[in-house]
């Protein structure tokens, strides 16, 4: 099993569900109102007058076989408009109860 929590910019949100539909991830944890900024190129998200916009995350818990197919979901919606930001990140999960 693993972790992947995807931050992704507030506009995305049906993008995102979507994807978790289409991939029958049934089981998430959503975060709203996730403030941040990329560490690369992307633009603070703080819900303030001079940066107004907001992130979200959702937290997956899924089966190895379904995280490329998740990244690839991801990276493609990211393609789609770079300028409002998505990233994914996945860790191995050793034990739930």
């Amino acid at each position: 099993m693993k972790a992947v929590m995807i931050v992704f910019n507030q506009a995305n949100t049906e993008r995102v569900e979507y994807m978790f539909g289409k991939l029958e991830i049934r089981g998430y944890t959503w975060f709203s109102n996730v403030k941040g900024r990329g560490s690369e190129t992307g633009e603070p998200r703080m819900g303030t007058h001079t940066w107004p916009e907001m992130n979200s995350a959702a937290l997956t818990i899924i089966p190895d076989e379904v995280v490329d197919d998740l990244l690839a979901a991801v990276k493609k919606l990211d393609e789609i408009n770079e300028e409002v930001g998505v990233r994914a990140f996945v860790w191995a999960v050793e034990k739930t109860v």
